[in-house]
């Protein structure tokens, strides 16, 4: 790797955004190396908050970074840039869910994560599975903030203040959304119990 890409891995977010702004030489090396740090985990989000779309996902995921090719003086050097764009994604889902009816069961679960290739137990390998599958599905039932909430919180171990940033409410609302979910998703989880207890018990400590 080139030295001065190297540079780049040292360089905060808001540092990187800047760069960006200015549309000079390095602009194109600083956009790599945000899209490096981001790409993925957004992509991920897009994919739970769209239903398991894979290529709604990555359209979504396209349309966001083109937002800050095209217009970076959107970005406030002010604010946190991870709240940004998370900020940017939501309002993308919410504009979304406006031009199709939301809350409709999403069936396709064919594009759930693999499980690792390490386990050893096929009975837990296969019980995990069927719990992920279940959770996904029941996400998907659950009404937009609080699913936002929920994934923002376990997905990408964002903050109650982060969240509550993204979303536009305050801390109180956060905890009380993501209680509901945590509790909501849970009691629809019974029937796995190990892992229902262990969501709910790392949820109470934090």
């Amino acid at each position: 790797m080139p030295r001065f890409k190297k540079q780049f891995k040292n360089f905060s977010d808001e540092k990187l955004m800047e760069l960006i702004q200015r549309q000079g030489s390095t602009g194109q090396e600083a956009f790599d190396e945000l899209y490096e740090r981001y790409g993925q985990c957004l992509l991920y989000y897009f994919h739970r908050m769209l239903g398991g779309q894979t290529d709604r996902a990555q359209d979504f995921l396209q349309d966001l970074f083109l937002k800050i090719v095209e217009r970076p003086e959107l970005f406030n050097p002010a604010q946190r840039f991870r709240t940004w764009i998370y900020t940017v994604a939501h309002n993308m889902c919410k504009n979304e869910y406006r031009r199709r009816e939301v809350g409709k069961v999403v069936e396709n679960t064919d594009n759930i994560d693999a499980l690792s290739a390490e386990t050893e137990n096929i009975e837990s390998a296969l019980e995990q599975r069927l719990f992920q599958q279940a959770l996904f599905l029941k996400l998907e039932k659950l009404e937009e903030n609080h699913r936002t909430t929920f994934l923002l919180r376990h997905q990408n171990d964002f903050s109650i203040k982060e969240i509550s940033e993204v979303l536009g409410c305050t801390e109180g609302t956060t905890k009380s959304r993501l209680f509901y979910a945590t509790k909501k998703l849970a009691r629809q989880l019974s029937a796995f119990h190990p892992n229902e207890s262990e969501v709910q018990q790392n949820e109470d400590e934090r």
